[in-house]
């Protein structure tokens, strides 16, 4: 099998308890190299943290606080977060960004937690991670304040924007993952966007455990092995051979977020 990297899972789901030791050999089984456990407030970047370290590269940790987790983080969760940034076995933070489909967290204090996340990549070094549901415009914006201080760093992670935010995260120096819902069979507008972004920019993921793609559409719990399906969609609409694009993914996982192989 060629190498594969699933860059966005929540391993720490409830889902997954007792039985992770497992979905991690099926994920070994089907190529995987790294995985990315992502945090979305601080008790989980916590057991995000805990988990890569007892899996040394071969599982990486992002923490952050999610937008939809910011408007109950407590006084102390930012601070957990940066001192969680300097763990070794944390590549990434995040999931930050903007949300505008759910209505948990007002939109001023989403900002605010995507700034802190922005300047705590700056000053560390670390890629963001970021989530957009139906926040395009107000992410670009945000970011675009930053353009000036030099390249951003990180990925729109999931991505289901339209072709001009992608034009535009690209210009930003950003990368551009997708999950699932590429395979599913009205997304031919987002298979029509990861075939344009460029092949040393592009990333893919399952947000495990949700967006299984087809042919296990609306079965949970998705796990990282079934990453492959949603790389292979990808290659079928790029026409390239999916070994090609699996090392190609690979690499680009493996630069944005310095990870060894073992």
């Amino acid at each position: 099998m060629p190498p594969l990297v699933d860059t966005h899972a929540h391993l720490t789901d409830a889902c997954f308890e007792g039985v992770l030791p497992a979905v991690l050999a099926a994920a070994k089984d089907a190529g995987l190299v790294h995985i990315g456990v992502i945090g979305f407030d601080a008790t989980t970047s916590r057991q995000a943290v805990a988990i890569a370290e007892r899996n040394d590269r071969f599982l990486f940790a992002s923490v952050g606080i999610q937008p939809n987790s910011a408007a109950e983080a407590g006084p102390d969760d930012w601070p957990a977060i940066e001192r969680l940034s300097k763990h070794p076995s944390v590549h990434a933070l995040g999931e930050t960004g903007i949300d505008l489909h759910w209505k948990d967290t007002p939109l001023d204090i989403q900002q605010d937690y995507f700034e802190r996340h922005i300047e705590l990549s700056k000053a560390t070094g670390l890629p963001l991670v970021i989530h957009l549901r139906e926040s395009g415009k107000e992410i670009v914006d945000q970011l675009r304040s930053h353009a000036s201080s030099g390249r951003l760093h990180g990925v729109m992670h999931s991505f289901t924007g339209d072709l001009a935010t992608c034009k535009a995260c690209l210009d930003l120096g950003l990368y551009i993952s997708f999950a699932g819902m590429v395979t599913f069979k009205k997304s031919t507008d987002l298979r029509a966007i990861a075939a344009y972004v460029p092949a040393d920019r592009l990333l893919v993921e399952t947000d495990s455990p949700y967006l299984s793609p087809e042919p296990f559409r609306g079965k949970r719990p998705n796990e990282p092995d079934r990453v492959l399906y949603t790389l292979r969609a990808i290659a079928d609409e790029r026409k390239v051979k999916f070994a090609e694009l699996a090392h190609q993914t690979t690499d680009n996982a493996r630069h944005l977020f310095r990870l060894q192989a073992k």
